[in-house]
């Protein structure tokens, strides 16, 4: 049987993945400490997850260890030797890492260098898929010409359509720290990949959003947002009238890219995966589409003020994905996303 390792296995996507890849056969190893609880508080905590993998999949291995910990990610690879490696663990929020920069590089940038490194010593064979996140183009993304519309705001130069691509530069803007943080750490995946020959690749995640997420106000975009409207929570929108857009990809479409990945990997790739345009909605429509799935008006505040470095609109190109795996499409659209994660936050706030 083959085995699976996961870092940050209790959070949205490792959780996904650890799932997804259980029901195809494989034995499943998590990494997980709980340290979204550390970084956000008691709203972040995700040992219900980890408890509900245990529950759910036979077998499942759960490690309860630190990707900072370098003795103990060498120690953890070469003894599991997984046949690939998916690596999800992360500090995962542009405001919180300006108040924690030491634990946020760390975790981002180190942490991954230890994981890359076990790989290369341990498991040189084994697909490696590492996290990075459309931080890492900062805020370059807003030189591009907008048309403000009645709800959001979109993309007035054609050339950018279709959203951002790969080829997008990632230096000389504002990124914040958690946005260097992991371009430090797509970085070294790359050369992981390009100079060591690993199959080593890097997703750019716009906005990956499911049922599972332990949303909070400074991660997790719908799942917060949901949260809020459901216990009837002010939710603060921060800067651009409300009208900035994302585009969201359900977890389940993110682990079947991996799946695709791992079954035909590439040395030093990187793909920006979100939802594309056709799962794009604003704050603005986020409210009036969650609204109307449970009945109950969004409080919310408007802060005449940006999040630094934030991007205006951003959505993701999926050109590159689809010529790279075409057999890899979206099956989750925004509207099912919507009625999932409501129905899944009303479960929870109901127990």
């Amino acid at each position: 049987m083959k085995k699976l390792l996961v870092t940050g296995s209790s959070g949205l996507i490792g959780s996904e993945v650890c799932a997804h890849f259980a029901g195809a056969g494989w034995a499943i190893h998590g990494l997980d400490n709980n340290q979204r609880a550390v970084f956000f508080g008691p709203s972040g905590d995700t040992r219900w997850n980890q408890k509900r993998l245990a529950d759910s999949i036979p077998g499942f291995t759960h490690h309860e260890a630190d990707v900072r910990d370098r003795a103990a990610m060498l120690d953890l690879i070469e003894t599991v030797r997984p046949d690939a490696i998916v690596h999800a663990a992360a500090q995962p929020s542009h405001d919180r890492a300006a108040a924690i920069p030491f634990d946020d590089f760390d975790t981002n940038a180190v942490g991954t260098l230890n994981l890359l490194e076990a790989a290369r010593r341990f498991a040189p064979e084994s697909p490696f898929v590492h996290f990075s996140t459309n931080k890492v183009y900062g805020d370059a993304p807003n030189e591009i010409p907008l048309n403000e519309l009645d709800t959001r705001w979109d993309y007035a130069d054609p050339a950018f359509s279709d959203g951002i691509p790969e080829t997008f530069r990632i230096d000389q803007s504002k990124h914040s720290l958690f946005g260097a943080s992991k371009l430090a750490s797509d970085v070294m995946a790359q050369e992981y990949g390009r100079y060591f020959g690993l199959p080593v690749c890097c997703l750019r995640g716009g906005c990956l959003t499911g049922p599972n997420h332990s949303g909070v106000e400074l991660h997790g975009f719908l799942s917060y947002l949901v949260k809020c409207n459901l216990e009837g929570k002010t939710y603060f929108v921060y800067g651009y009238k409300g009208k900035q857009v994302r585009d969201n990809i359900h977890s389940y479409d993110v682990a079947r890219f991996i799946e695709a990945i791992i079954a035909a990997p590439r040395a030093g790739e990187v793909y920006n995966l979100g939802g594309g345009k056709e799962n794009t909605c604003s704050i603005l429509e986020a409210f009036d589409a969650v609204s109307a799935l449970t009945g109950k008006p969004m409080v919310s505040e408007y802060v005449d003020r940006n999040r630094e470095g934030d991007h205006i609109c951003y959505y993701s190109d999926l050109s590159k994905i689809k010529k790279h795996y075409p057999e890899w499409a979206i099956t989750k659209s925004l509207a099912d996303i919507y009625s999932e994660i409501v129905r899944a936050w009303h479960d929870r706030l109901s127990n």
